[in-house]
């Protein structure tokens, strides 16, 4: 792959374009695009993808990127990855319960989980040896802040490396960047669905409520018309409503309506 450091393109749209890496100076513009990018995601999934390639493309040592969500219930699942072998690292890490991913996206874990060398690595034994086998040297996971209050989920950034000693101090600057980028980017989501929600749910109590009204109103033309028609007090019209409604099998609203365009109806129920 061609590893030109001068190349300052926009980011690739797709995990299967050349990566080229950025040096420092180019960071603000890229970070910029980056904005620009989140801001016309409009689902989770879109946010997802455009933290992930914009970690292959900004760390060096970024072999395979993936994001790690722990639901409320407690389950684990990759809903990105820039590769395959990232969602097969996250997976077993999900079925052992132990790993770099585990920990940060754990609500009362770390900020992040790093190790520069998995070959040494003794706090997660099992998956340090997996990913070992599978080529993989270093590993840092970077939690992601979720709001709003209770989250719906939390989550982790995992960068995986296949170089021992890398992502150390400026890898964990920018995927810490990246990673409250995307907590922003995904707090803005989940606020406007919260208020889509709220919206909706008040657009529907008013429907109710003027439904509610209308009902009332026109049982209550109805039931002047008995009144009228049939010298009947106003309890004694609403039980010959009620009566008719359970005799017929009408709903009382319906029976109400049709007294009300017809008040000649009024003396045959």
């Amino acid at each position: 792959m061609d590893d030109d450091r001068s190349d300052t393109r926009p980011f690739p749209e797709s995990v299967a374009d050349p990566l080229p890496r950025v040096t420092p100076v180019s960071l603000p513009r890229e970070l910029g695009e980056l904005t620009r990018a989140l801001l016309t995601a409009t689902t989770v999934d879109g946010v997802l993808e455009r933290i992930i390639l914009a970690a292959r493309y900004l760390i060096p040592a970024a072999d395979v990127v993936s994001i790690t969500l722990r639901e409320e219930n407690g389950d684990y699942y990759t809903p990105a990855e820039t590769d395959a072998e990232g969602a097969e690292l996250d997976r077993r890490q999900y079925e052992t319960g132990e790993g770099p991913c585990i920990d940060a996206a754990d609500p009362g874990g770390p900020a992040y989980a790093h190790s520069a060398d998995l070959a040494t690595e003794s706090a997660w034994p099992a998956f340090a040896r997996e990913a070992t086998e599978h080529g993989f040297a270093a590993v840092l996971s970077t939690a992601l802040i979720t709001v709003p209050e209770p989250p719906p989920f939390t989550a982790a950034l995992n960068i995986y490396s296949r170089k021992r000693g890398a992502l150390g101090e400026a890898a964990r600057d920018t995927a810490f960047l990246l990673a409250t980028y995307a907590s922003l980017a995904l707090g803005a989501l989940y606020r406007g669905a919260a208020t889509e929600r709220a919206l909706s749910r008040s657009q529907a109590d008013a429907a109710n409520l003027r439904k509610a009204l209308d009902t009332r109103t026109v049982i209550g033309q109805a039931t002047g018309i008995l009144m009228a028609r049939r010298r009947l007090s106003a309890d004694e019209a609403f039980d010959v409503l009620v009566r008719a409604s359970q005799n017929h099998n009408i709903k009382l609203a319906h029976l109400a309506e049709l007294l009300a365009r017809h008040p000649d109806t009024a003396d045959r129920i």
